[in-house]
């Protein structure tokens, strides 16, 4: 019996799983495991409207974040759960190219208020789904089952539910966050992005911002203590993300309709191009790969910092919740680096190896060693014909020493090269995948 068009499709998809999965079988226990994760994430949904509305909400925009939140205690895991939703919202906004700058700016600069309005709510005009924070937001780098259009805009439409569980939070900073980002984010819908100090605060306002958020939740939680240096290296937080994000979502951005999206500094592109849409065509292919490797050179200033960070934190709940990330965006830069697929469609790290961080992802050791790691996939793939190679070979050998300087590099698998792949799991994970084949496509 021929197929049709639609199940030759599915079918074609499974076929390409088949073949991920052997060539990666030690992925498929993670991803099970992710699955179910989620799966009962999606059940534990409170029974008042306004709080089961807000995780379903979250379910459904980033369901990766859905997950890594629901291990935080449960004061927290509200806090952060409206947190989030409110700068989705303000971030929703910002992103939606088809609203007026003239209707645009009022309702950012005056965000932090509408949290408090019960009665407020906006709809989105344009069809697009646009995804800033990604995985997103600038909390979780890479979500591979983000939601799409309709998700954002019952969001906006029924913003109420988020303020109302807002007013039964200790407020907590969010309106002083929320009305800087909101400015933030005023400023540069009125200017580009010139220079790399523009670049750093642009990421400051719509990342570190958050940072410096979750960084008082912690702390007000009572579970963490903040160093003196606290305030720069939560923005370091941010803004090795964001930076990660902006990177990644070229092609996306400059072909955002009906208005490109431009957050690359003109003083780095400008050295290879005219025009910021001049990197993604063919003939330019050279200049837009140095282009990249510098932007991804600049990104990775902020590891230092990070790894600081994340070695302070005491909880283990609120360590995973800020480590995934971090890890899924030095894996993340690691695909970019050098590769003229960014100017071309989509890099994303693979779900099975996102599964294997989220599962793996429990002690500073295994960010040590995810970051030494992915770090040196990144320097094999540095050119000395890079006009930046040796600055870029400069920040990989120092994180890889601070990597390395810890002394617990040895006591955790490798992201890159996993051993002991044994030709039984290939035969096994043959035989089970195309057994779900057969009984997928003899059910239909």
């Amino acid at each position: 019996m021929e197929l049709s068009p639609c199940r030759r499709r599915r079918a074609l998809f499974l076929m390409g799983s088949l073949g991920t999965f052997l060539r990666y079988p030690d992925d498929v226990y993670p991803l099970l495991k992710m699955k179910r994760a989620i799966e009962k994430a999606e059940k534990q949904i409170p029974p008042e409207p306004h709080w089961g509305f807000c995780y379903s909400m979250l379910h459904k925009v980033s369901r990766s974040f859905s997950l890594v939140i629901q291990q935080l205690g449960t004061d927290l895991r509200n806090a952060v759960c409206v947190f989030y939703l409110v700068l989705r919202a303000l971030d929703t906004v910002e992103d939606d190219t088809s609203i007026p700058t003239d209707e645009k700016l009022p309702i950012l600069i005056a965000f932090h208020r509408h949290i408090y309005d019960t009665d407020w709510h906006y709809s989105c005009k344009s069809e697009e789904s646009f995804n800033l924070f990604d995985l997103s937001h600038p909390l979780i780098l890479l979500n591979p089952t983000l939601g799409g259009t309709k998700e954002y805009k019952v969001l906006m439409d029924q913003f109420h539910h988020v303020a109302a569980a807002f007013l039964e939070l200790e407020k907590g900073g969010y309106r002083g966050i929320t009305k800087r980002m909101g400015a933030g984010m005023a400023k540069f819908i009125c200017q580009e992005v010139e220079t790399v100090d523009d670049y750093d605060e642009y990421c400051h306002y719509v990342a570190g911002l958050v940072g410096l958020g979750l960084s008082k939740l912690f702390l007000a939680s009572g579970s963490e203590v903040l160093l003196p240096d606290w305030e720069q290296i939560s923005n370091s937080m941010g803004l090795f993300l964001q930076k990660t994000n902006i990177i990644r979502d070229y092609l996306e951005d400059i072909n955002e309709i009906p208005k490109s999206r431009m957050f690359w500094p003109r003083k780095i592109w400008g050295k290879y191009a005219d025009k910021l849409e001049d990197l993604k065509y063919e003939e330019n292919s050279t200049k837009a790969v140095h282009c990249l490797n510098e932007m991804v050179t600049n990104a990775l200033t902020h590891i230092e910092d990070c790894l600081k960070y994340m070695a302070a934190l005491r909880d283990p709940s609120i360590f995973r919740f800020c480590a995934i990330p971090q890890i899924m965006a030095i894996g993340t830069l690691a695909l970019c680096y050098n590769n003229v697929q960014v100017f071309r469609g989509v890099v994303k790290l693979r779900r099975g190896l996102t599964a294997k961080v989220i599962d793996r992802t429990k002690t500073m050791a295994d960010v040590y060693g995810a970051f030494h790691d992915f770090s040196c996939m990144l320097k094999t793939k540095v050119d000395k014909n890079d006009p930046n190679a040796s600055m870029t070979l400069n920040r990989l050998e120092a994180v890889q020493k601070v990597c390395r300087d810890t002394g617990v590099l040895h006591k955790r698998k490798s992201y890159i090269n996993d051993k002991g792949r044994s030709y039984n799991v290939y035969i096994v994970m043959l035989v089970i995948l195309l057994a779900i084949v057969f009984a997928y496509l003899r059910a239909n």
